[in-house]
């Protein structure tokens, strides 16, 4: 269960940094900087974004789901307002640089979730 966390945080680490790569207005001061960030997300991705999602499904419902990139948005434009060294300096970078570190936690924890089925598997 430790493992698993910590390999998902470095998933998030790993979207981080190549969100800040590809994303102009993104930026991660250090490693410290951007593993605290990871582990911020994470956490403000398990607590707040639930109850913004209840909160605005009405929006979600109606934009068939394309205000949860809004929510991404903001999830991570407010990890960058509580962390010093992580910047994301407008709602376009906040859009963007969420879609990358979707796509990049998703096809890791896609391979984190296969190597566990295979640990698994007698």
């Amino acid at each position: 269960m430790i493992v698993r966390f910590i390999l998902r945080a470095l998933v998030a680490a790993l979207a981080l940094w190549v969100a800040s790569r590809f994303v102009p207005g993104i930026e991660v001061h250090g490693l410290k900087s951007l593993l605290a960030a990871a582990i911020l997300l994470g956490l403000v991705n398990a607590i707040i974004r639930p109850i913004v999602i209840v909160l605005t499904l009405p929006f979600t419902l109606i934009t068939l789901g394309l205000f949860l990139l809004v929510i991404n948005a903001g999830m991570l434009e407010l990890v960058a307002m509580l962390l010093h060294g992580f910047k994301v300096h407008s709602f376009v970078a906040a859009i963007l640089g969420s879609i990358v570190v979707s796509i990049v936690s998703w096809i890791g924890s896609w391979f984190i979730d296969a190597a566990t089925r295979e640990a698994r598997a007698p």
